[in-house]
């Protein structure tokens, strides 16, 4: 879950509507200076479901000892606090359930929903607030999911993939077009108000690598920088739920206003172009 922080209010986003978001804006990467990686329909796949398995935990929301509902907020941008507070051998099943359920549907997408798992894990994430027991536990579940890219992996080349979408170097891109989009989506859905940029650098057409910046300009308006969409404007409906900060007396209520809470869409609108 993502959160939002009102005066009254907190707007909360699943994590599967902003994986929707991030694919949404997976489908515009494309112009006369970027063009998408590929095989894209994998790829898309990847982007825009690689959240699924948190939909029922999502479901039944949990809140943090501080009364706050547990979710990535703007403090959270730029690290990766996963083992807070957490249970962490529940939390690992929901990664390692992402792999499996793109793996039922298309592998391709499994393996790319995986690195990114295994870079939130490793790269991005601290284990030293773990006991010895939790960095077993850890480590055993990266293990694991490189072994499963490689089964995955080996199953696909005897699918008939193309060799070339096999090579690592395809791999790293999709991966890295998957954790932009990732980002794009996160920074927007907590309205990120200080300068960022997308992870990692990408190609334009000519191979030179860029970052992307991200440019907050008020009023939920967002300029990327250089653009990599196909439209010199984009606007996009973020469905957040809305719910009333004084439901966090308990964890019931809490659930209980936020499985009765509408979905609000908010509007946002990025653009390549400066006020």
């Amino acid at each position: 879950m993502i959160r939002l922080d009102c005066e009254k209010d907190w707007l909360l986003l699943g994590h599967a509507d902003h994986a929707a978001l991030a694919g949404e804006f997976a489908r515009h990467w494309k112009n006369e200076r970027f063009a998408p990686p590929e095989p894209f329909a994998h790829l898309l796949d990847a982007v825009s479901r690689h959240d699924d398995s948190w939909r029922q935990r999502d479901a039944e929301p949990e809140l943090t000892p501080e009364g706050h509902p547990s979710a990535f907020s703007r403090e959270l941008v730029g690290t990766y606090e996963a083992f807070e507070d957490i249970d962490l051998a529940a939390y690992l099943g929901v990664r390692g359930g992402a792999t499996e359920q793109a793996a039922a549907r298309d592998p391709y997408s499994a393996v790319l929903i995986s690195m990114h798992t295994v870079n939130l894990l490793t790269e991005q994430a601290d284990p030293d607030t773990l006991d010895a027991e939790g960095r077993d536990l850890l480590d055993a579940f990266v293990a694991g999911q490189r072994s499963r890219q490689a089964e995955l992996l080996k199953d696909l080349a005897g699918r008939g993939m193309k060799p070339e979408h096999l090579m690592a170097e395809a791999l790293r891109r999709g991966f890295e077009f998957l954790q932009a989009c990732d980002s794009f989506s996160l920074l927007v859905g907590v309205d990120y108000p200080e300068r960022s940029a997308l992870r990692h650098r990408h190609p334009f057409g000519d191979g030179n690598a860029v970052e992307i910046a991200y440019l907050p300009l008020g009023d939920r308006r967002y300029r990327l920088d250089p653009w990599p969409l196909d439209e010199p404007e984009l606007v996009f409906d973020i469905p957040y739920r809305r719910v009333a900060k004084s439901a966090m007396t308990a964890l019931e209520p809490f659930r209980a206003a936020y499985a009765n809470a509408a979905v609000e869409p908010v509007r946002i609108v990025v653009t390549g172009e400066s006020l």
